[in-house]
């Protein structure tokens, strides 16, 4: 059973790379920011289903912020990790970087996405408990915390 499991974040930790084309492109010259969202909950998805061995969805997606623009034939390198977990939430950060053809990277957006893993009838299951290894990672989970409080707090106010 999944919540009697242990996985470290190296675990479910996933990379999608992208090369940005002409129909990703804005009337900006930019990346257009709904494909990026897009690259961002495949990756958040990858990395929960990872984590839980579940169909996962997508409940919130936290945070988006975007730091700089990516233009047509740049490199997209997508990286997804667990953060935090719930009882059958897994919250996942995507780092955004776009990468020119000397293989400098540079930060383009951060996101974190709380996805919820289902069974079979489609509702919640508990995930694998996560370990945490290092400081990094033991800082994300508070701040994950944070957030999570912040999302229930707000998910009963507004409902």
């Amino acid at each position: 059973m999944a919540d009697n499991k242990i996985k470290r974040v190296s675990d479910s930790m996933t990379e999608q790379v992208q090369i940005i084309m002409t129909g990703d492109i804005n009337g900006s010259g930019r990346l257009f920011g709904g494909r990026l969202v897009e690259w961002i909950d495949i990756v958040a998805a990858v990395v929960a289903r990872r984590h839980s061995g579940r169909e996962t969805i997508t409940v919130s997606i936290d945070n988006l912020h975007f730091k700089a623009a990516a233009y047509i034939n740049e490199t997209i390198v997508l990286i997804g990790c667990v953060t935090y977990i719930g009882r059958s939430s897994v919250e996942v950060r995507v780092d955004t970087y776009a990468e020119n053809l000397s293989g400098e990277r540079r930060m383009i957006n951060r996101a974190y996405v709380v996805m919820v893993a289902l069974d079979e009838n489609e509702k919640p299951v508990p995930v694998p408990t996560l370990l945490l290894e290092t400081e990094e990672q033991k800082l994300e989970w508070a701040a994950g915390e944070k957030r999570h409080e912040f999302i229930m707090k707000r998910r009963i106010e507004n409902f």
